[in-house]
C-alpha cells in the first residue's frame, strides 16, 4: 500500500482514523495500519512496529466503528445519541495508559522523541480513544466538526479555517472535484 493513499487532513487522529475507510478499506492488513500509526503521529516516525500482528487491524477497525458512531451522532444530531455501547467502549479503551514518550539525543545531538518501549495495541488504541474523548467533550473543538460537502464523501473534519467556512475535507481532493464538476457544468451550459 502506498503511504500517499492514507489521509491525515481531518485535524485530529480520531478523525483521521475515520478517513481510513474511504473510499475503500485501508486498514485491511498490518502494513497499512503501521503506516497509519506513524502518519497519525501516534509514534515517532522511526519507531519499530515489527511486533504488530493481524489482530491489530481488527481492533483499530472496531475502534473506528465506535468513534464513527459517536462523531456522526454529533455532526448529524448535535448529540451523541443512542450510542451508549460505543461510548462505553471508547471510554474503556481510553483508560489504558498511552505510549510513554521520552526525549533522547538523535545522531546529531538534537533531542528527538522516542518511546519508552515498543507500543502495545491497547496503548495505541488508548491514544486514539483519548483523542476522541477530548474532541467530544471540548465544546470549542466539537463546534468545529464538519461533514465534507463533497459528493458521496463521508469524511468528518475539524474546521479551523479563518471564518470557519471550510467546505471540504480537502481542497485538493473534494474541493478540486467540485471545481472540475462546476467547470464542466458551465461548459455544458455554454454549448447549449
Amino acid at each position: 500500500m502506498e503511504f500517499q493513499e492514507l489521509r491525515f487532513d481531518a485535524g485530529r487522529p480520531c478523525l483521521d482514523l475515520l478517513a481510513t475507510s474511504h473510499p475503500q478499506e485501508h486498514l485491511d492488513s498490518v502494513a497499512p495500519l503501521c503506516a497509519w500509526i506513524r502518519g497519525a503521529g501516534l509514534v515517532p516516525p522511526h519507531t519499530s512496529l515489527g511486533h504488530v500482528d493481524g489482530a491489530w487491524p481488527v481492533a483499530f477497525r472496531e475502534l473506528r466503528r465506535h468513534v464513527g458512531q459517536l462523531v456522526q451522532g454529533w455532526v448529524v444530531h448535535h448529540a451523541v445519541g443512542p450510542y451508549d455501547l460505543a461510548l462505553a467502549r471508547v471510554n474503556d479503551l481510553a483508560r489504558v495508559a498511552p505510549p510513554t514518550p521520552r526525549a533522547v539525543r538523535g545522531e546529531d545531538g538534537v533531542l528527538v522523541r522516542a518511546l519508552d518501549r515498543p507500543p502495545g495495541c491497547a496503548a495505541l488504541l488508548a491514544a486514539v480513544a483519548r483523542d476522541t474523548v477530548e474532541l467530544l467533550t471540548d465544546p470549542v473543538a466539537r463546534a468545529d466538526l464538519r461533514q465534507c460537502a463533497g459528493d458521496n464523501c463521508p469524511i468528518v473534519y475539524l474546521d479551523t479555517s479563518r471564518g470557519r467556512r471550510r467546505r471540504w475535507c480537502s481542497s485538493e481532493v473534494c474541493g478540486n472535484r467540485e471545481r472540475v464538476a462546476r467547470h464542466r457544468r458551465r461548459a455544458a451550459l455554454a454549448r447549449t
